[in-house]
């Protein structure tokens, strides 16, 4: 396949087709900021305590302390959520007049558990998905599960959505998800119990990733060197925070989990149109041998960019549809030499542990000292200027000490944050959003640096593969965070650590600034921490190869 990209220079970098298909293709993706991070406000689990039926005859000093004081993570005393004074015994000493803690030593009353339900505090929620279907105290595990089975979702749609692209068109499967998702969160208001709940969010996961990685590798496949590069960087991610940062604004407005869930869910709607203004990527249909409508495709979009096609636009070799035989590289590979095995076990690392760190402050905010909405806006705003740092260090500066400074910085903020002192909570909420802002910066240079260490026959498949590794990660952050029913300090001590340790590690990384991207196994960098000493060696297959590449750019 010849240069597609010197085959349509003919229509510029910024025409109006390009503008068109940016701005578009960077507005499906919005309604992934809300939907990924909505289970922040569904399934948050406001104070609630054992709920005392009000035909229990109690005076009003048994009713307010037939709650027994238990200590919280911080180690204050507090009302117990799961347990409360047999409530036979209460009702006996209330019957005689007995006062608690005068007449009565309450250390020495028996308790039970919430046998009657719990009271849940509506100030900030009219309900949530805990408050409805008692996701408290022997049923917490289930809130952190709600959201596990999401990213578990997000997973197969990873191993998926590539596969049926590649199959189906771009297009049809970004507009498919974008359905599927649109459907399904009209069907998840009708939730009638939390395993339909997370069913929903199972499949609703699956679709949002697929919507994403359509949408990213459309735009790439469609725009130019110069543009792909900001929509792949800054343009998409923002239009992501944007979607993250509409969620606690509707949030704000609408506390009930169900209507949320509704108002979140109409948006989609709108972006069913879009059919008809956004094109199928000609790079996949010349792939796929379908040159005439490539050749429509682009003729089109010379119209609109004011603009005069050749004659013949695509040359004789996409007519044939010949395609030359080259190796076919695999997963295996990754591992198969010394030098990229420890790459990839690096990356993969790495990006497990950002990906921890990035959900784990992302889903946190509800938690945090202040106003829920506030604090989920302000995660969703440091997003901005992270992604416009992000690319400035990745055009200027070295990659290896950008990913290393990021990461650092962003660990040891969040390790500061547990040792603040609880009368400086509004201190310690700063330095969590200092932390968010370095991890998203980190992750933004990290998902372009990697695809820079590694060659060309195997860029996508590694990118792939580190995607499944962060998927693990994101799995796993609503248990980190679940650890805080033990020690509100563990958290941040689990993922400071881990930040800290895998910018330590990031320093093994080998250097990509400035350096030309690999073609070949043989063509990558050493890894410094390798020991392997033998070079990989080509085969003939693949010397002939490498040598009829130069001759003619393939495009990947």
């Amino acid at each position: 396949m010849t240069d597609f990209d010197a085959e349509t220079d003919f229509l510029g970098e910024w025409g109006r087709f390009q503008q068109q298909t940016f701005f578009l293709l960077c507005l499906t993706v919005i309604p992934n900021g809300f939907v990924s991070l909505s289970i922040v406000f569904v399934a948050d689990t406001p104070p609630h305590r054992c709920l005392i039926p009000v035909d229990v005859n109690l005076t009003p000093a048994w009713r307010n302390s037939s709650i027994p004081l238990e200590e919280d993570g911080r180690g204050a005393l507090v009302p117990s959520q799961c347990r409360r004074y047999l409530l036979r015994d209460v009702q006996s000493f209330s019957d005689r007049g007995l006062l608690p803690g005068v007449d009565v030593n309450l250390s020495g009353v028996a308790t039970e558990g919430c046998v009657d339900g719990w009271e849940f505090d509506r100030t900030t929620y009219e309900s949530t998905i805990s408050t409805e279907w008692d996701l408290v105290c022997d049923e917490t595990w289930k809130t952190p599960m709600s959201t596990s089975v999401f990213f578990c979702g997000v997973l197969l749609g990873s191993l998926i959505s590539g596969q049926v692209s590649d199959r189906f068109g771009r297009k049809p499967v970004l507009f498919f998800a974008i359905g599927v998702q649109t459907v399904f969160a009209f069907i998840q208001v009708f939730s009638s119990s939390w395993a339909m709940f997370c069913v929903i969010f199972f499949t609703q996961g699956v679709a949002q990733v697929s919507r994403y990685v359509s949408a990213f590798v459309l735009g790439t496949e469609i725009l130019s060197p110069r543009v792909r590069t900001i929509f792949s960087t800054a343009g998409i991610n923002l239009f992501f925070c944007v979607g993250y940062m509409l969620l606690p604004l509707v949030a704000f407005f609408i506390r009930g989990w169900r209507m949320l869930l509704l108002g979140l869910a109409l948006p989609g709607v709108f972006f069913l149109p879009l059919w008809w203004c956004v094109t199928e990527s000609p790079r996949w249909l010349l792939s796929q041998g379908r040159v005439e409508e490539a050749e429509a495709i682009v003729k089109q979009a010379a119209k609109r960019n004011r603009t005069e096609p050749p004659a013949v636009i695509f040359g004789p070799l996409h007519k044939e549809h010949k395609t030359e035989r080259r190796k076919a590289h695999n997963i295996c590979d990754l591992l198969r030499t010394g030098n990229i095995r420890w790459l990839s076990l690096t990356l993969w690392v790495v990006w497990n542990s950002l990906t921890i760190s990035y959900y784990v402050l992302s889903l946190n905010t509800a938690n945090l000292h202040g106003n829920a909405y506030f604090n989920c806006f302000l995660s969703a705003a440091v997003e901005i200027p992270a992604y416009m740092l992000s690319w400035v260090m990745f055009r200027w500066c070295s990659r290896r000490l950008s990913l290393f400074s990021t990461l650092f910085m962003g660990g040891l903020v969040i390790l500061l944050t547990q040792i603040i002192p609880a009368n400086l909570m509004y201190i310690a909420v700063m330095l969590e959003m200092i932390g968010k802002f370095s991890v998203t910066t980190a992750f933004s240079v990290m998902y372009a640096y990697t695809a820079e260490v590694y060659p060309t026959v195997l860029r996508n498949t590694a990118l792939g593969t580190c995607s499944m590794a962060s998927r693990i990660g994101s799995i796993i952050a609503p248990y980190i965070i679940y650890l805080r029913s033990y020690s509100v300090s563990l958290p941040y001590i689990l993922i400071g650590s881990l930040t800290v340790l895998s910018a330590l590690l990031s320093l093994l990384l080998p250097e990509s600034y400035g350096m030309p991207l690999p073609d070949t196994i043989t063509h990558m960098q050493d890894f410094p921490g390798c020991c392997q000493k033998t070079p990989y060696k080509l085969t003939q297959t693949e010397e002939a190869e490498t040598g009829a590449e130069r001759k003619s750019p393939v495009v990947s």
